[in-house]
């Protein structure tokens, strides 16, 4: 199957007064069509710089990336964005957040059949009942479900997920992991997700796309995940292969934290003068001023 989605020799720098800062360096990756991918690596290794170019958010600096054998220019409503933090509008509720979208995107279909497409997302994320509520009325869990509802509603070629879920707590990470697999298999969209959750990518994932340490980060590993679909969090768990896949994932982010602290260690403390180049202070002249420091010893220049 061909790729729904090709970044080639992506690149991303930034001018700094100490010169260009190279972030990401041709960063190679196919998608293709209806696959969930995840982007995993350590914080700072220009995950979320990925995703933002591949949402036309930020500008590239090398490379390309074609959507269904476009190339892209700008952002778009061809991709729908989940963030980390849901971004409603907190004047507005449940209902109009999503429809702000719809709107603009399904401009020729009738105000009814609209607000039919912004209710069916929400009731699917869990929503039916609180349509009309706003954000302040809303936990952030459902906050976060108008988010993916929002997305979902847009139709989008792709879908991208700049670590949807990291600001839950585990009960409600758990339970809204579930509810984006659930939604995506009804739509089967092409999706992207950074996340730094281990456990996140084995049990929503396709492929996890392992990102080297920055800087100039790159594609360091990808790892197949073959777990039957449609996925149940327990039954994933005690696949025999979970804990295999786990402990790859693992032992790839330890050896790139190692290379990372080498990398960014402290020059070693200098070594201490020879003992010729030391001099008693007892043999000094008796004219001289008493030294102010409790050392016996003083380096000669």
């Amino acid at each position: 199957m061909s790729a729904h989605v090709e970044l080639s020799k992506l690149t991303k720098i930034y001018p700094t007064p100490k010169g260009p800062a190279i972030i990401v360096k041709d960063f190679d990756l196919r998608i293709k069509q209806g696959e969930f991918v995840c982007l995993i690596g350590h914080s700072g290794c220009g995950k979320s710089t990925v995703l933002s170019m591949l949402a036309g958010l930020n500008e590239i600096t090398g490379g390309a990336i074609i959507l269904a054998g476009k190339e892209l220019a700008g952002a778009g409503p061809d991709r729908g964005i989940v963030f980390q933090s849901p971004c409603l509008l907190p004047w507005m509720t449940a209902m109009e957040n999503v429809l702000l979208g719809v709107d603009q995107v399904f401009y020729t279909a009738s105000k009814e059949e609209r607000h039919q497409i912004a209710e069916y997302y929400l009731t699917l994320v869990g929503l039916g009942e609180s349509l009309h509520k706003k954000p302040a009325e809303l936990s952030q869990g459902m906050r976060q479900r108008v988010g993916i509802a929002r997305a979902f509603a847009l139709s989008p070629k792709m879908l991208l997920l700049d670590e949807p879920f990291g600001m839950l707590d585990s009960l409600t990470r758990w339970e809204l992991q579930q509810v984006l697999i659930e939604l995506w298999r009804k739509d089967q969209k092409t999706a992207l997700m950074v996340t730094h959750d281990v456990d996140e990518a084995l049990f929503l994932s396709d492929r996890i796309v392992c990102m080297t340490d920055g800087p100039e980060a790159e594609v360091g590993d990808i790892i197949e995940v073959n777990f039957p679909r449609p996925r149940v969090r327990q039954v994933v768990m005690e696949h025999p292969d979970y804990y295999k896949l786990r402990e790859r994932l693992i032992e790839f982010l330890e050896v790139h934290a190692h290379k990372n602290k080498h990398k960014h260690a402290a020059p070693p403390a200098p070594t201490a003068p020879p003992a010729e180049a030391l001099v008693d202070t007892q043999s000094a002249p008796a004219s001289a001023p008493e030294p102010k420091h409790t050392s016996l010893m003083v380096a000669v220049e």
